[in-house]
């Protein structure tokens, strides 16, 4: 599945997020970076399903081939 550069930069940004929130041990930076991953993780799960949508794909699949460019992009797959 061809994913567009903008789902795997909004999928990259949600992971990013999430990073940061795992370097964290101060309970009140936590709580704060957890709001902001998970307002990235939103932005993406929104931009996948309204892409899923717009191209009659199955929103599980998309979100997963995204995950997927993101987290092992040498596995090419599709």
């Amino acid at each position: 599945m061809d994913i567009p550069d903008t789902l795997i930069d909004l999928q990259r940004a949600a992971d990013a997020e999430w990073a940061r929130l795992a370097e964290l041990t101060d309970h009140d930076e936590r709580e704060q970076q957890r709001l902001v991953w998970f307002e990235a993780g939103a932005r993406a799960q929104a931009a996948i399903t309204e892409w899923a949508a717009a191209h009659n794909e199955n929103r599980y699949k998309v979100e997963k081939a995204a995950r997927e460019a993101v987290r092992h992009p040498e596995s090419g797959s599709d």
